[in-house]
């Protein structure tokens, strides 16, 4: 499948994660979608489906069975999937490590910033090649979408912490003794290895994003505990794949049907080269995210 417009769809929530986050109760018409993109492929075939009455896209960001390492991931096209599909809204649920005594495993935290520690940003945007593009990102994270999961999280019970900085390093090794301590002293909160990239690509493509982070392990600042291992890790992650699918499962039928958040008009200020000459090719290629343009 190789999308080329979204204007006759109706705007759809896509989650990214664990590879079994679709296996929520009420997910229906379920059926698997291969979706070629300018940048490649993504990282594995997308589940597409309906719930609560809205279409729903289940992409798992490492692939199934875990086998795309966090700097082999491609996320552009990965984004740039989702948005052919005309997705208007992420949740991304990603593990992280805590920095702060205050979070502990399994709880949640719903960043509202990122501190960047990748090595390659310029494969976090989906412009140059001839057009240039500037988004806003002072806010990189939807307040209103972080929203929607913090009230859910609360209402089920969970140990949820509105706002925070998510610092995304490269991995794939954990960090060393030295490099948490400068994190935890610069006041980040969590780390992780994923979600920022997402972050950026979706504030280009014009779609509302909030991360779900869940937290498996200190890190290994914190030196009366194990430093975090592979298998500590997957314990949580298992308790906290529950979480999560409970969580989408609430706050799905909350996103709203029309695309009218600020983030749904982030390149409305941030093109700087005029379309009378942009590149054919690159036109054609960024064609779900600039049709609006044209």
């Amino acid at each position: 499948m190789n999308p080329t417009s979204t204007s006759s769809q109706p705007p759809a929530i896509g989650i990214i994660g664990g590879s079994g986050l679709y296996d929520i109760e009420g997910f229906s018409n379920a059926a698997e979608i291969s979706v070629s993109t300018p940048f490649g492929d993504p990282s594995d075939k997308i589940m597409g489906g309906t719930f609560a009455g809205r279409r729903v896209f289940f992409l798992p960001r490492h692939g199934k069975g875990h086998r795309i390492l966090p700097t082999e991931l491609n996320h552009r096209a990965n984004i740039w999937a989702l948005r052919s599909l005309n997705v208007r809204w992420i949740i991304s649920v990603t593990a992280v490590g805590s920095l702060q005594e205050q979070y502990h495993p399994r709880d949640i935290v719903l960043p509202d910033q990122f501190f960047d520690r990748t090595s390659r940003r310029e494969h976090h945007t989906f412009f140059g090649r001839g057009i240039v593009a500037h988004v806003s990102f002072a806010d990189p994270v939807s307040a209103g979408l972080r929203t929607l999961l913090h009230e859910e999280a609360r209402r089920a019970g969970h140990r949820v912490h509105d706002k925070g900085t998510y610092v995304n390093m490269d991995g794939p090794a954990f960090s060393t003794r030295a490099e948490s301590e400068t994190n935890r002293k610069l006041g980040f909160d969590v780390i992780g290895m994923t979600n920022l990239p997402e972050a950026k690509l979706a504030r280009e493509a014009e779609i509302a994003l909030a991360t779900l982070a869940m937290i498996t392990d200190y890190d290994c600042w914190k030196v009366e505990e194990e430093p975090v291992t592979a298998e500590a890790v997957i314990g949580h992650l298992m308790a906290n794949a529950a979480t999560a699918k409970k969580l989408i499962a609430a706050v799905i039928p909350r996103i709203p049907s029309e695309a009218t958040w600020p983030e749904h008009r982030a390149l409305d200020n941030a093109l700087f080269t005029d379309k009378k000459i942009w590149p054919e090719q690159t036109t054609s290629d960024l064609l779900p995210i600039i049709s609006r343009f044209l």
